[in-house]
């Protein structure tokens, strides 16, 4: 299984601070699946206006999070070096159980469906080991335009 720290992450998908959502992928097959790591802190952007003094993590922002962990697999071979993966569509999201500062999710990525330039990609997010959010997500891998 191939390990990624955020600098190699960076390599990947061109999300930078405050937009890059994965800490770490820990286990990665390309095309097929990846498993990476968000920890939730309270110095992150989103808590300033997001519920102060009762900060939780905002929906979208948990659905990006594992979008870009199946951006990892897709875009981890080099023919995809470069490129980015957009959405399409998003399906099936539920949100289970709030996230807040100090929580650490798991996102498990994994891709169902290439064809073409499209992709598929069913992603759950887990805190202490229970589904907290999950989505079913299409992307379009597409090269910038810049």
């Amino acid at each position: 299984m191939t390990v990624l720290e955020a600098s190699e992450i960076q390599k990947i998908i061109p999300h930078r601070y405050p937009m890059l959502l994965v800490d770490r992928i820990i286990e990665l097959e390309p095309m097929k699946r990846a498993v990476g790591i968000k920890n939730i802190t309270m110095n992150e952007m989103q808590f300033l206006g997001h519920f102060p003094g009762d900060p939780i993590m905002p929906g979208v922002l948990m659905i990006e999070a594992m979008a870009q962990v199946g951006g990892v697999a897709l875009l981890y071979p080099e023919e995809n070096r470069g490129k980015i993966a957009v959405f399409g569509k998003i399906d099936n999201v539920r949100f289970r159980k709030q996230i807040i500062p100090g929580d650490q999710v798991i996102t498990e990525a994994i891709i169902t469906k290439i064809r073409g330039n499209m992709g598929v990609c069913e992603c759950k997010g887990r805190v202490d080991g229970k589904v907290a959010c999950e989505c079913e997500c299409t992307f379009a891998i597409m090269d910038p335009k810049n």
